[in-house]
């Protein structure tokens, strides 16, 4: 198991580093294009739960505008996705910067998608399983569904994933996740941009 953890973080770190090489340009480009389209720091920094819940930041390209209601409170994020934003995400392009957080070490790959820190009380035993191991890029779940299946399903898949984890399984779902982008699947939950919250077992 050892053995196999080290050999899956030199795959993650020259992966990564590679493919932020190759993808240097077209990165710094969608970079510049959102700064003048958000007029500011187009990159969304948000605390997520790592490897036993040990919380990192994670970053993504803004797909979303900042628009408040009277309350002082953010809107739904059906009303703050932009055009541009619905493209970006359609294609898995505000994922890119994530290949920092591999190169850093407090992502993988592939794995359990991180989620926010505040959802950890709200996991059962069993769903505690997912924090076993670093969370990735893509994993099971996202090339079964991603966002167009229910929570307890994801959990399911995320749960048999840190179960049957080899590199075998990750190179399967490596292929399998750049399969599901070009096909633009599970990209939407039905009348939602993202999952609904999670709040708790038998939710979606």
């Amino acid at each position: 198991m050892r053995r196999t953890k080290i050999t899956k973080r030199c795959i993650d770190f020259s992966l990564s580093l590679v493919l932020l090489v190759l993808l240097l340009l077209p990165m710094c480009f969608l970079y510049l294009i959102l700064a003048l389209y958000f007029r500011g720091n187009p990159i969304y920094a948000s605390i997520r739960a790592g490897i036993h819940g040990k919380p990192f930041v994670i970053y993504k390209f803004k797909t979303m505008q900042e628009i408040y209601d009277e309350d002082n409170c953010l809107l739904p994020d059906n009303e703050r996705i932009t055009k541009f934003g619905n493209i970006i995400r359609g294609l898995s392009l505000d994922e890119l910067p994530q290949l920092l957080n591999v190169l850093k070490g407090n992502m993988s790959l592939i794995g359990p998608r991180p989620l926010t820190v505040e959802y950890i009380p709200l996991y059962s035993k069993a769903q505690r399983k997912r924090l076993d191991v670093k969370p990735g890029i893509s994993g099971l779940a996202q090339v079964n569904g991603r966002n167009s299946i229910t929570w307890n399903e994801k959990f399911r898949l995320d749960i048999q994933y840190v179960e049957n984890q080899s590199l075998k399984l990750d190179i399967k779902i490596l292929f399998l996740t750049v399969y599901k982008v070009l096909i633009h699947e599970g990209v939407k939950q039905d009348g939602f941009i993202n999952s609904e919250r999670f709040t708790g077992n038998n939710t979606r």
